[in-house]
């Protein structure tokens, strides 16, 4: 409650005031300070709130700064503390750009005001350009690589993916860190003018991955069919027998229609054909051996049932429909239902579970 009080009495303090008691700029910011920055900068959601969000994780990433940039005034170190206390939103990864930016303004010893409205304007767009990078593009191409390295039974798949993306997320926030403290409010312009053309292009990229992670990694299929009837077809045997016997092979049962059921010959004393499983023509008849024996080639007929297959029909439609409509139906849950990620692993779990159980999937018990 103490805590409590002492905060207000802060806030009210300072309320108010525009600029800083010292208004002579601070000395550049040595390296060190820099990369202790963004070290910091990883724990920015530490302490993440409803009420002001990022704001301590904020505070705490930058407080190095600002005690040297405010070492000799420690009323100026309080007022900066406080206003940078206030509500704070942006990517986590992309945090040390905005970072770079208003150390820069708060060494030159810019108005409260003004860091206030520069700080608050980085938060929506960092916040796009962040997800097109990482959520939209790199997550997605970096998983679809090495989840593939995994399925195939690759253990250093899922290693590879942590080390390539931590390489890459620590670059920016080394690399951001350096450049926008250097390059001050010209970052912001560079930002500002480029934002909208890079999001659009990030994001285009993250679709077009999506889309083909879709077909490359959806192997969710119907496993059913429909009855349709049967089928006959012929299916050639060959046996040795006396030469006196082959006339018995001729027709050795028939239909009540007169159609040969098995032998050698139609009703109308043709030779029967049909094809064996390479595709080859086969045609019955009988061989002489020239030993009293001969090789006979009859046919037998078989019936076997006709299925409609409905991934067959499916593909012929749209390959890979089943993953695409799968797909849809989430990024509908998401955009229009208000699903939560989690809400959407454990519908796709039920629904692949219960599907395998009632054989609507491959089944995941063989």
């Amino acid at each position: 409650m103490a805590s409590n009080e002492t905060t207000a009495q802060t806030v009210n303090r300072f309320e108010g005031v525009a600029e800083y008691q010292n208004l002579t700029p601070a000395a550049d910011l040595d390296q060190k300070t820099l990369n202790k920055m963004a070290w910091r900068s990883c724990f920015l959601q530490a302490s993440f709130n409803y009420e002001r969000m990022q704001a301590a994780g904020w505070l705490y990433s930058i407080l190095p700064g600002l005690e040297k940039i405010h070492a000799d005034n420690k009323e100026d170190l309080a007022l900066s503390m406080t206003h940078n206390m206030e509500f704070f939103n942006i990517h986590p990864f992309l945090v040390t750009f905005a970072m770079g930016i208003i150390l820069s303004m708060e060494q030159k010893k810019v108005d409260i005001p003004t860091i206030r409205a520069v700080r608050v304007s980085l938060m929506g767009p960092l916040g796009g350009i962040g997800d097109a990078i990482f959520w939209m593009t790199l997550v997605p191409i970096l998983a679809g690589i090495t989840s593939n390295m995994a399925i195939a039974g690759n253990v250093f798949g899922p290693i590879l993916f942590l080390i390539v993306f931590n390489i890459i997320q620590f670059a920016l926030r080394f690399g951001l860190m350096n450049w926008s403290y250097k390059m001050g409010m010209n970052a912001l312009d560079t930002l500002m003018e480029h934002m909208k053309a890079f999001t659009r292009a990030a994001s285009i990229l993250g679709v077009f991955v999506v889309g083909c992670l879709t077909v490359t990694m959806g192997g969710t299929q119907i496993n059913l069919t429909i009855p349709n009837g049967t089928t006959q077809a012929y299916v050639a045997h060959t046996a040795t027998v006396p030469t006196e016997d082959v006339s018995k092979f001729e027709v050795i049962s028939k239909d009540s229609d007169g159609t040969t059921l098995s032998g050698m010959v139609d009703a109308a004393g043709k030779p029967l054909a049909t094809t064996d499983a390479d595709g080859n023509a086969v045609t019955a008849g009988a061989t002489d051996l020239g030993n009293g024996m001969s090789e006979v080639t009859y046919m037998e007929t078989v019936t076997s049932p006709v299925n409609v297959d409905i991934a067959k029909i499916l593909d012929s439609i749209c390959p890979k429909l089943v993953p695409l409509a799968l797909v849809m139906l989430l990024y509908y849950l998401f955009s229009k239902k208000n699903f939560t990620p989690i809400k959407g692993i454990v519908l796709v779990l039920i629904i692949g579970i219960v599907g395998a159980g009632f054989g609507i999937w491959p089944s995941i018990w063989g």
